[in-house]
């Protein structure tokens, strides 16, 4: 639906790839995007001290009503820890053009989370954190720092901040309008009566 909208206002191509999928068909997620940059490496920090320091740094920068969002990277970036403390951040979820482990224990606490797909792989020596709140590509969609992303079993929606008021407007219309058609077509009107009386489908 807000997809939709988006189409409206000329914003057509910030719905992430399907490859972008939830690890339970239950999670969803609304808020603002906290971007992070990754970058793949091919071993770790000659320092131990700067062992996983950005992607940590990442999660100490969440506030409240934050959804991490992650840029293309080949490897598992995400955890049940970093989701532990993300989530006491106040933290909504994490999206990651990547992989992610500890996969029974994300859903078991119920995070929302949304990858590529899944990898035991330790992100450390593969993968490295280079910039937060840094405009990133994430499932193929440009996003910003504070952008509105929205995500359910469906898939991710990224709604860039300089439309979200329009585009909130522009959903909560549809909404009703859809709400009307339903009833009407439960009722048995023909499909092509009811858009063309209501400009809804």
């Amino acid at each position: 639906m807000v997809a939709d909208c988006l189409d409206k206002v000329g914003v057509r191509a910030n719905v992430m790839d399907p490859r972008i999928r939830p690890l339970y068909p239950e999670a969803r997620m609304a808020g603002f995007a906290s971007t992070v940059h990754a970058v793949e490496v091919d071993s770790p920090p000659a320092n131990r001290d700067d062992y996983y320091r950005g992607e940590l740094q990442a999660v100490d920068a969440l506030r409240p009503g934050d959804i991490m969002i992650v840029s293309t990277v080949r490897g598992s970036y995400w955890g049940e820890l970093l989701a532990t403390a993300s989530r006491y951040r106040g933290a909504r979820g994490i999206v990651v053009d990547g992989y992610t482990r500890d996969t029974l224990q994300l859903i078991e606490m119920g995070f929302p989370t949304f990858v590529a797909g899944i990898n035991a792989h330790d992100s450390l020596g593969r993968i490295d954190v280079d910039a937060v709140g840094v405009p990133i590509e994430c499932g193929g969609v440009h996003v910003e720092q504070g952008d509105l992303v929205l995500a359910d079993f469906d898939g991710v929606v990224v709604v860039p901040s300089a439309v979200a008021d329009e585009v909130i407007t522009l959903s909560e219309e549809k909404v009703s309008g859809e709400n009307l058609v339903r009833s009407k077509l439960a009722e048995g009107m023909p499909v092509w009566d009811a858009f063309r009386t209501y400009g809804v489908i």
